[in-house]
């Protein structure tokens, strides 16, 4: 009885340390979508390792938000993966988003209020909606587009990855079979920790044979591509492609497909005359480049500033 006493105990001592310090027994909750493949589920709030995440009514990584902004407030919306969508790693006021609105605030309360420039400065205030999911790619972003619209947006940002142009299609299996795409609270934080990390073997079941796909799927992300940005130019919205390099692409140099599908990516961008930002030599003339990234795809904060930076270059260039 001492035993079962001290093992029970320290099993609830384990439970709480996980679920209230670390947040292992919170997890972001997923839920299918015929169309998107799957949605973050509306209107979460969670903490993990102390970073907090917040989920508003639409799925975005975002506070609630009304569905059109005030007049006098600019509002951007930001399509993406991982990468624009920060994960569990990222605290909600280290995204991408996040830095965007608040270097935008700060710009615009830098302008002389004596200035030409701040004169013509329309806009009191910037929202920058952060609608993304892991390992989404132009698919899954443009059923998002195609499902909700822009939300009387001003600028639309699609912040893709290299590994995007390679993406399958929109897939709703995983959700609730993969274990990085839960659809209910696990029972046991303890449990769900020795599963995510300690036993590799008791990975997500295998997944149905639809999930592979076969033909031009690079062609096909493209023409995704084409399809969001014909979105918002009728909505009459500034659109701004902006891609992340994977890390390996320095030093040992893409792959020879990667560096096709970025030649096709480029025709794409020439032709329908999207405007660009290829961040590949913007990070290989960055003196930190090292410190950039936290594995081969999700960039550090580092990075995220980067990237901000440039974009938020970029809506200065337009609006400001």
């Amino acid at each position: 009885m001492i035993i079962l006493a001290v093992t029970a105990g320290l099993w609830a001592a384990i439970e709480v340390l996980l679920r209230v310090l670390l947040g292992f027994g919170n997890p972001l909750i997923y839920i299918a979508d015929a169309e998107c493949g799957y949605l973050l589920a509306p209107n979460q709030r969670v903490r993990r390792l102390g970073n907090r995440i917040e989920i508003n009514q639409y799925s975005m990584r975002s506070g609630a938000i009304a569905p059109l902004p005030d007049p006098e407030t600019l509002r951007v919306l930001l399509l993406g993966d991982s990468v624009a969508n920060g994960g569990w790693w990222t605290d909600q006021t280290d995204t991408i988003s996040e830095i965007i609105a608040r270097q935008l605030r700060l710009q615009l309360q830098n302008l002389p209020s004596n200035s030409q420039l701040s004169s013509k400065v329309n806009y009191a205030d910037f929202e920058v909606l952060n609608a993304s999911a892991n390992s989404w790619g132009p698919r899954n972003q443009l059923a998002y587009a195609k499902r909700f619209g822009v939300f009387g947006a001003k600028v639309l940002v699609l912040l893709l990855n290299t590994d995007d142009l390679f993406a399958s299609a929109p897939c709703a299996e995983v959700v609730g079979r993969d274990r990085s795409y839960p659809d209910r609270q696990p029972r046991s934080a303890t449990l769900k920790l020795l599963n995510r990390y300690l036993l590799p073997a008791m990975a997500a079941r295998p997944l149905a044979a639809s999930q592979a796909e076969s033909g031009d799927v690079v062609g096909c992300n493209l023409e995704a591509i084409r399809q969001i940005q014909t979105i918002a130019v009728s909505a009459n919205v500034e659109f701004l492609l902006a891609v992340t390099p994977k890390r390996h692409e320095f030093g040992e140099g893409s792959r020879d497909w990667e560096v096709k599908a970025r030649e096709r990516l480029a025709e794409l961008v020439e032709r329908e005359k999207i405007t660009y930002i290829d961040f590949l030599p913007i990070f290989n003339s960055a003196a930190q480049l090292p410190t950039l990234y936290r594995d081969n795809i999700h960039l550090s904060p580092q990075g995220n500033q980067l990237v901000s930076n440039k974009i938020r270059s970029q809506i200065v260039a337009v609006f400001l």
